[in-house]
């Protein structure tokens, strides 16, 4: 039995080592190291926050023009693409941007006669999408480009030009995204420029 009550005190005196806290300069060293580590964290997270938006608004910016090249195929008609404001084209591309049927071919949208097919939201009120062709983007019938050039919109970020991202839009209507073609962390234009933000 002796036995037996000394095994139980060195149970309950082990148990009583274990349930110790930590102490207060064991605390300080690990909000500190948390601190550091959230410091160094925190700016890759913010630009990695900033790139994922960038991708997801060009990707979605490429879909928006894909729909509105097979809108002219399926319709057989003009397709304008551009910013409306009270039923007249813009050249504020930052702001929504709309897919309509251009039945009388002026470039102005008529709710009386033609038809919305899509409408994208404005992106964000700080960053700047730059467009190469005027007010509109034409599709013909045949889904190419009506005015006779390649044109390229391009996506900068406020206070992250280097993370500027773009769709081109070949005269046979095809969108595609930018690439970085010389892997330095920076896209390029179809001529192997980098995409300007200025």
């Amino acid at each position: 039995m002796g036995a037996v009550v000394m095994t139980r005190c060195k149970q309950l005196k082990l148990q009583r080592q274990l349930v110790k806290g930590m102490t207060l300069i064991e605390i300080l060293i690990t909000l500190t190291i948390i601190g550091l580590a959230s410091l160094i964290a925190l700016p890759a997270l913010s630009e990695f926050t900033v790139k994922t938006r960038v991708d997801a608004e060009v990707i979605e910016l490429q879909r928006f023009l894909i729909t509105a090249r097979n809108a002219a195929i399926n319709s057989g008609k003009q397709v304008t693409v551009c910013p409306l404001s009270n039923g007249a084209c813009t050249n504020g591309w930052k702001n929504q941007l709309t897919i309509f049927v251009n039945e009388n071919d002026n470039n102005n949208y008529n709710a009386a006669n033609e038809q919305i097919v899509k409408i994208k939201a404005d992106i964000s009120s700080d960053d700047i999408i730059k467009f190469t062709g005027g007010a509109t983007l034409v599709y013909s019938p045949t889904g190419r480009l009506i005015g006779g050039n390649n044109v390229a919109f391009t996506y900068c970020p406020k206070n992250y030009n280097a993370l500027a991202r773009g769709v081109n839009i070949a005269l046979s209507g095809r969108a595609y995204l930018t690439q970085d073609t010389d892997n330095d962390g920076k896209d390029e234009d179809r001529n192997g420029n980098e995409l300007n933000c200025t």
